[in-house]
This record gives structure tokens, sequence and C-alpha cells, in this order.
């Protein structure tokens, strides 16, 4: 672990967490494939006033989560990390999966897919289908958007069969990702989200996963939005009622429902420069679900905003650097959106702290290296933390320079 030696207090204000991206660039369907296994940010204006903020409000489910997208911060919840089954909910990592492969250039949208038995609507009488049929040849956009709109179970079993030869072969690879990710108390058994002791997540996970959607993979999150799908003669409607709920402006996610839990949603909206992600599991019907989601989602937008006062790339601290090329140090934050969510109106309460993990810093110093952390405080709390890094390359300095700094080191190692 490493020791932060060095800290003060910075009269500005700052913070979010670090995004956790999959990494494309090798192909996680190569074993199947070889036959190796079977199966823009601006800054409001503060006020004098802090605005009142009521308590969350309160909802007759399993769990919920308000989370903002930039920053990654929690605004409220109740039991967001219970375990949960997220029925169609699953259909989202397997969309991620999809859009990954697509987004790789290892799928196109225009490849055509053979329908096996095993895919085979008719296997999935009693849930959500696209109405495929055996031996017919579909393409993966048609496929693709009869798991996003349709939600269909026979869609999501013929891509796993297609990418992976197997259901389970595709779920490993599910499973990989949701590491990746960071979905720490998710495990997928299936593609679809039929009802699997463990097929299971948290609300926290699935706005997650959510998140990394609307992040990685912007082309496939684009047809979250669509109201209606038509395959085979049939026309089906998104189940995401908020879709059409005029008073927000909501462009996904995805629905989920099973006896045995209820009905779940994650859904995100846009305002100005916020984008927040709520999840809600096991409401009591498909209206409770999409009122709550919406009673969420206004709430975070009215009662808080997104707020940074500094820039990309902005030098926050300078220090003295010994045995280098340069006799200072530029910390900077690199991260862009590097702000942090706050109660409308308290920005004027907000410090600025830090930590630096060294008293002397020493040559050579890479660009880009951690050497610190700054901290948002409101009220004595960190609300957001973010890494200070070397804005650029030191390099170690000439013999002369080295030998006087090695001599100013010995007589002040203390400090």
């Amino acid at each position: 672990m490493k020791k932060f030696l060095v800290t003060g207090l910075i009269s500005l204000l700052i913070t979010t967490t670090s995004y956790a991206a999959v990494d494309a660039s090798n192909d996680p369907f190569a074993q199947f494939k070889n036959g190796q296994a079977n199966s823009n940010v601006t800054n409001p204006q503060a006020n004098d006033t802090a605005m009142v903020i009521p308590n969350p409000p309160y909802f007759d489910a399993e769990s919920w989560v308000l989370l903002d997208y930039t920053t990654g911060q929690v605004i409220f919840e109740k039991d967001s990390n219970k375990k949960i089954w997220p029925a169609s909910l699953t259909k989202m990592m397997t969309s991620y999966v999809i859009g990954t492969e697509i987004k790789a250039g290892r799928l196109n949208l225009t490849d055509k897919v053979v329908i096996t038995e095993d895919a085979w609507s008719k296997n999935y009488s009693d849930s959500s289908k696209m109405f495929i049929e055996v031996g017919k040849t579909i393409s993966v956009d048609d496929l693709n958007k009869g798991i996003i709109i349709q939600s269909g179970n026979d869609a999501c079993v013929a891509m796993a069969i297609h990418l992976a030869g197997s259901e389970q072969g595709f779920v490993s690879v599910m499973n990989n990702y949701a590491r990746q990710l960071g979905l720490n108390n998710t495990h997928f058994a299936n593609v679809h989200g039929l009802f699997d002791e463990q097929n299971y997540s948290t609300a926290y996970d699935m706005a997650l996963l959510g998140r990394a959607l609307i992040r990685d993979l912007p082309e496939e999150y684009s047809v979250y939005k669509e109201k209606e799908f038509k395959f085979n003669g049939i026309k089906q409607s998104n189940r995401n009622r908020l879709l059409w709920d005029k008073s927000l402006n909501v462009d996904g996610i995805k629905t989920g429902h099973l006896s045995a839990v209820g009905y779940n949603l994650v859904a995100s909206a846009v305002n100005g420069n916020m984008r927040l992600i709520a999840s809600i599991i096991g409401a009591k019907s498909e209206k409770d679900r999409a009122d709550f989601a919406r009673q969420m989602l206004n709430y975070g937008f009215r009662y808080f905003e997104y707020y940074q006062p500094l820039q990309a790339n902005q030098v926050v601290l300078q220090r003295p650097v010994r045995m280098g090329d340069k006799n200072t140090l530029d910390l900077v934050v690199a991260n862009n959106n590097n702000g942090v969510i706050v109660p409308r109106g308290s920005q004027n309460k907000i410090n600025i702290t830090y930590q630096l993990q060294n008293t002397n810093f020493i040559a050579p110093i890479a660009k880009g290296q951690e050497l610190g952390i700054l901290k948002y405080e409101l009220d004595g709390k960190v609300i957001a933390s973010y890494p200070l890094v070397a804005k650029e390359d030191i390099n170690e300095g000439g013999f002369f320079g080295r030998l006087w700094d090695r001599i100013y080191l010995f007589f002040n190692s203390g400090d």
C-alpha cells in the first residue's frame, strides 16, 4: 500500500472515480473459434445560500440506487449491494459483449446467423422472444435489436451460439467482462436472465453495467432508445415506459421481470451537463418501476449538480524536484471529467485537500506518473478523489547538479 507523507489544503474545489473499461484488443472468442472449448462540462454559478435538500424518495421495492454517470458517485440508495436476480437486465451484458465484438471489428451488423434448435422461439413460449425459427438466416443487426428492444430470449441464445459455439461459452465471456468492469457482486449463468440461482447481481452492479454500455459502446447504446421493432411480421414495443415520458430526456436502457423477483428497470436520462442512471429492483408492477425510476431521476436533477472547478491538465501544485533536468515538478489532474456531484448551491463550502507520496521528489519521473491524491471534501467528508500526476517527463540531470542534490538530500533527509 502506498504511503502518503505530505498533506495539505487547496483553497479551490474538486473529484470523481476513474472509469474501468474493458480491453477489447484481444478476441475473447478465439478459443471457441479455434475449437478449444465446448461450450462537455461547464461550471454552474455558486449560490450564496445552499438549497435545502429533502430526504430522497423511498419505494416499495427490493433495492435501488441513483448513480451519477460522469463521476460514478452514488446520490442515494437502499440495499444497492444486496444480492438480487436481475432477470432480463442480464441482457445488458449480452448486449455489451455483442457491442464490443462489433466495435472491435470481429462482428458486423450485416453478418448472417443461422438459427439452431437451441435458439428456437418455441423453447421460450412463456417468456419474451423475437419469434425466430429454426433454419432461418437472420442478420446480426436484427438479432441485436431483438435482444435490446424486444428482449428476445431466443435472440440471445442465437447470438451466443454464433459467437461462442454454445450458450455457456458465451456466458464465460460475460463473466470475464463483469470482472473487468468491476461488477464485484455479479455472476451470470445464462444469456437471457431466466431464473437461475447462479445468475445474480445487485442494483449497484446493474447501474455500473449501464454506465459501461453508455461509456464504452455509444453505437450499441443508441439502439436502447428505439421504441419499437418489427420482425417476422410482428411489431413489439420497448418495455421501458420512460422513453415516452416527455418530462425527462430518457434514452435507455433496460427492463426485466421475474415472478419470483418483481419488476426491474435501469434507466438513464440527461439534463444539461448531467447524466444520471437509476436502477430499481423488485417493484410490484411495470407502472411502479417506471414511476420509481422517474422519481429518482427527477430528485437527482432537481437537487444536485455537477461542479468542476479545475480543467484537465491544469497545474494544481508545484513541488521541488531533485536529481533532475528541471527544478520543479508540476502536478495535475489528468482526467477530463474531474468534477464532483454536489447539492445545489454548496460549491462555496467545498475544500480541496491533497496527499503526496513523498516529501522529496527524485528524478527520473515519468509523465502521468501518480504522485499523490486530490480530494474534494464537503462538511468534513471526502466526496470524491482523483490521482495527482506529473504533467511532463523529468529526466536525470547533469553530474554536478545531481552531486549538489545528493549533498542537499543528505543534510535534509529528515524533512
